[in-house]
Formats: structure tokens, C-alpha cells, sequence
């Protein structure tokens, strides 16, 4: 081999050894540049928390992300967040963020999840009531009332419409599953308004709850039924015009004419048949 072909394999030799260098070179930089990112801790919860929840310093834990990489809202102390409760299911290793908990000095259970101006009403139910156990937490239903107002025939009108349940019994969530699930008191969050219509219909007859499409927020202007609407009347028979009229005579018998000649004269006979 030519010395002049050596000297050109290794120029290219070279040439190529120092291209790996420098994309190796330019790896490890990058390595060491990502482990220099700037991280914060923010608190994540350690297990599943349900709504109602007191949360604890057991609870919850700091975990270290890149900055600007967590939700907006928050927490980066624990401090924050401990006693404070949980208005909507937080679940293990998820943010916790302001929306998802009750506000500062609120508590925790079912007064947490009332908002300001709003009430929270019970009511005692059966299975026929609570629509065969499917009116759980965070379902809607519209409020019937059966009664006789001012002892007139018994009527059935539409109370409150929309209206969210927050609790069944002493459940503050509903079954994940989507059983149904039978709780003797049912628990509605309602306007101080609409709290006194409540109220008053369940003391002045029979309540119905009608389980409502949680996306169907319409509201109907419906009118009372009454229980004659429910129910077909035959209309009254119509009454005919009687003519007196007079029993037909029947017709008279044929009567049968015979000639009868005689010389010059001629004689008619009648016969009748």
C-alpha cells in the first residue's frame, strides 16, 4: 500500500474519532445540564382521600417536580393543607390544589361542602322515595308533592327542580361501583328559599324525589295533576228526539168491477178480493 493511501486512512481515522468525541462530549453535557433543572417540593397525597376527609400530616407528602411543572393552586407546605377538608375525591399521588379542598377554617364533612348561602336540608325517605337506592351523592333529582290543598281532590305538583344531593345517609360519595344503595335520610343542597319549600312539603304531604340526567339542566313550568285528569270520562248520552206518530192504517182491500150486459143495458158489479 501506497504511503500516500496510509496518510489519507488515517487523516480520516482521526477525523472520525474526533466526531465521537465531541458527540459524546456533548451527551455527558447534556446529562449533567438535565440534573441541574431547578425542582420544588409540593405536597401530593400518600393514599386516596375521600370527600368529607380531615386531611393529616399522614395523609399527604412533599414530592420534588421542576419548577413551573405543578397545577396552578398548589401547595408546597404541608401546613397548608393539614386540617383542612376534601369537598371532591382526591386520589393517591395526585396534587393537592385549593379547588379540591374546603376553605380555611370551614372544617371538614358535610359543613365543608356547603357553600356560602346555601343550605343543606334532609329528608326521610323510603326505597320507593329514593328512587330504589339510585339517588346517591352528586346525583340531581326534582322534588314532588302529593297532597289535598285546602281538602280539594288529591294533586301532585313539581316542589324544586335541579336540585344536588349531598349526602345519603352518612355517605358523603357515591358507590364507585354504581350500586344501588338504600340510606333512610337523603340530604339536599338547597336555596334558604327553596329550604322553607322543603320543608313545608315534607309536613304537608308525600314527597317524591324524580331522578334527573345529571347533563339535563332544564327546568320545566309544569302544572299541578290532579286526579281527575287521570282518569277517562264517558261522555254523557246524547238524548234523541221521540216523535209520537200514529200507527199506519192499513191499505183498503182491491176492489174487482165486472160488467154485466144485459139486452140494452149494462150493469157494474164490484167484488172486492
Amino acid at each position: 500500500m501506497s504511503r500516500s493511501r496510509l496518510m489519507v486512512i488515517g487523516v480520516l481515522a482521526l477525523v472520525l474519532g474526533a466526531i465521537a468525541s465531541w458527540s459524546v462530549y456533548k451527551h455527558l453535557e447534556a446529562r449533567s445540564g438535565a440534573g441541574n433543572i431547578a425542582t420544588e417540593a409540593y405536597v401530593v397525597a400518600a393514599g386516596d382521600l375521600g370527600v368529607g376527609t380531615k386531611i393529616a400530616d399522614k395523609d399527604v407528602k412533599l414530592v420534588r417536580f421542576p419548577v413551573g411543572s405543578a397545577p396552578q393552586e398548589s401547595f408546597s407546605s404541608k401546613a397548608a393543607v393539614i386540617g383542612r377538608g376534601v369537598v371532591i375525591p382526591i386520589f393517591k399521588g395526585e396534587f393537592i390544589v385549593r379547588g379540591k379542598l374546603a376553605a380555611e377554617n370551614a372544617g371538614s364533612g358535610l359543613p365543608a361542602l356547603i357553600p356560602n348561602g346555601m343550605r343543606a336540608v334532609s329528608v326521610r325517605v323510603n326505597e320507593v322515595v329514593q328512587v330504589a337506592g339510585f339517588v346517591q351523592p352528586g346525583t340531581r333529582v326534582d322534588v314532588l308533592l302529593t297532597g289535598n290543598p285546602a281538602g280539594s281532590e288529591q294533586q301532585t305538583t313539581t316542589v324544586l327542580e335541579n336540585v344536588l344531593v349531598i349526602a345519603a345517609g352518612s355517605k358523603l360519595e357515591r358507590n364507585t361501583a354504581g350500586e344501588a344503595q338504600m340510606a333512610p335520610v337523603i340530604t339536599l343542597l338547597v336555596s334558604p328559599e327553596d329550604a322553607q319549600k322543603l320543608t313545608l312539603a315534607s309536613n304537608e304531604g308525600r314527597i317524591q324525589l324524580s331522578l334527573r340526567n345529571p347533563l339535563d339542566n332544564r327546568e320545566s313550568d309544569l302544572k299541578a295533576v290532579k286526579t281527575g285528569s287521570l282518569y277517562q270520562v264517558a261522555p254523557p248520552p246524547v238524548a234523541h228526539k221521540v216523535v209520537d206518530k200514529k200507527p199506519a192504517l192499513p191499505p183498503p182491500p182491491p176492489v174487482y168491477s165486472v160488467e154485466v150486459i144485459r139486452g140494452s143495458k149494462i150493469e157494474v158489479q164490484k167484488f172486492e178480493h
